[in-house]
């Protein structure tokens, strides 16, 4: 099985990257022209069966989605350090270190069986709904380089370990989620729908902070990888007037610890485990449709203070990391389909996500800084048959300012300074991000 997943997963989520907390704020062209509001609204398959498994009887065919993204992000990392930080006398500094991971694929794979006059639908899914990851290089204008000069440009905590910095900052964290759907009309307009879910993580961190330090500073990590399980159960009423009422609740999905292997920079060798699971997420959402528009709503409450990984902060006694210290967050997604434009149906979708990271913990969440406040989306269909019909999708996001706190040790640590901050020091990132996505929908003859 784990095999198998693997193959899955570089398949489908060779990168992954979240809107919402470390949470993907849509799934495939169409859902994320919607703005991810899907619960009440199931205009294609991927979105009803990411956010809601009962909305799949609408569909009364066999249809398949796959849908492939060019994804780009622009986080800037920033730091500061006082005047006499680094000795008497010496000048205060500050520097900016801009990612330069480049761009990133996002597919997505779905299908749908579904027959005209059967109350039961069967979904099937491989999703990748979750990830982060940053590469910021080491600050060449450093204090071990014979040419530093603290009144340019120099970003301290990217500084070598040896000087007081993390060195190169790198993180890949990818989720591939995959689920088995079953939907069931009650009524004519009431479904109920539960979907099993089985999941496979991986995550690489460069320096691994969940490890202990040794005299040389933090290791960096292998690649570790975890499986996980859950379920997401859906309700869903359909209107003959066109207003449509949806519910989901997406259980956490409990992971085995991820394994990590460690090489610190004096080539000592050391294993570490941490355990990060994917938080639960309670949806509703409201629909409305008829011959010109369809209209969607949803609204999402992200359980990260009960999630192992996120719910603890702070440092451990031996000075690793025990985890993000995320707050809960709520998610507005609204989109609109307008169907006055003979096949081409226009949409835009925007999405809201509240912040989870505390400024005083936002040291802790430098390896995760993928949170998008404000996303827009324009996406639009073309039928190139009866049977394929092509989907696009552009979407921007921001991060809405500067995440920032102070510089944090655990050397710093005491009764009234728990989490170690240094006085006088800043520490911060933003980001934007792009993204353009096309996806083919094939539906099967009946």
């Amino acid at each position: 099985m784990q095999k198998l997943l693997r193959l899955a997963f570089v398949l489908l989520t060779t990168a992954t990257f979240a809107q919402a907390g470390h949470i993907m704020q849509g799934v495939g062209s169409v859902n994320m022209s919607m703005g991810g509001a899907a619960t009440a609204q199931p205009l294609d398959i991927s979105g009803a069966l990411q956010w809601n498994p009962a909305t799949i009887s609408v569909f009364d065919s066999k249809i398949i989605n796959f849908d492939i993204g060019t994804f780009f992000s622009s986080p800037e990392l920033s730091s500061s350090l006082p005047a006499g930080a680094m000795g008497p006398g010496t000048p205060a500094v500050s520097g900016i270190t801009k990612d330069d991971r480049g761009a990133s694929p996002m597919p997505a794979l779905a299908f749908v069986y579904g027959k005209e006059g059967s109350k039961h639908t069967f979904g099937v899914s491989a999703f990748g709904i979750s990830g982060f990851g940053v590469t910021f290089p080491e600050e060449a204008n450093n204090p071990m380089s014979p040419t530093f000069n603290p009144t340019l440009n120099s970003n301290p905590i990217n500084y070598p370990q040896q000087a007081g910095g993390f060195g190169h900052i790198e993180s890949d964290y990818m989720l591939l989620q995959i689920g088995l759907a079953w939907a069931y009309e009650l009524t004519d307009q009431f479904s109920i729908g539960i979907q099993p879910t089985i999941n496979y993580a991986a995550l690489e961190l460069a320096p691994n902070p969940t490890a202990n330090p040794n005299a040389a500073g933090y290791p960096t990590s292998d690649n570790a990888s975890a499986i996980g399980y859950g379920a997401q159960f859906g309700l869903f009423f359909n209107s003959p007037s066109g207003i449509k009422l949806g519910a989901s609740y997406k259980t956490p999905q409990k992971f085995d610890d991820l394994e990590f292997t460690n090489t610190y920079l004096d080539n000592s060798t050391s294993k570490n485990s941490f355990n990060m699971d994917y938080p639960a997420i309670l949806s509703f959402g409201v629909g409305y449709s008829n011959e010109t528009i369809d209209l969607a709503l949803d609204y999402r409450y992200v359980d990260y203070e009960n999630t192992n990984g996120f719910a603890e902060k702070g440092w451990t006694s031996t000075a690793s990391v025990n985890g993000f210290g995320w707050k809960n967050i709520n998610i507005l997604s609204v989109g609109l389909q307008y169907k006055g434009i003979e096949k081409l149906p226009l949409r835009v979708g925007y999405t809201y996500s509240s912040n989870p990271i505390d400024s005083e913990l936002a040291f802790f969440s430098i390896p995760a800084t993928a949170v998008i406040e404000n996303a827009f989306q324009f996406g639009t269909s073309y039928p190139i048959s009866d049977n394929f019909k092509l989907n696009g999708v552009f979407h921007y996001g921001t991060s809405g300012g500067k995440t920032e706190g102070e510089m944090l040790s655990p050397l710093a640590v005491t009764p009234t300074n728990p989490y170690g901050a240094i006085p006088g020091t800043k520490v911060g990132y933003e980001m934007t991000t792009s993204m353009v996505m096309l996806g083919i929908t094939y539906t099967f003859s009946k």
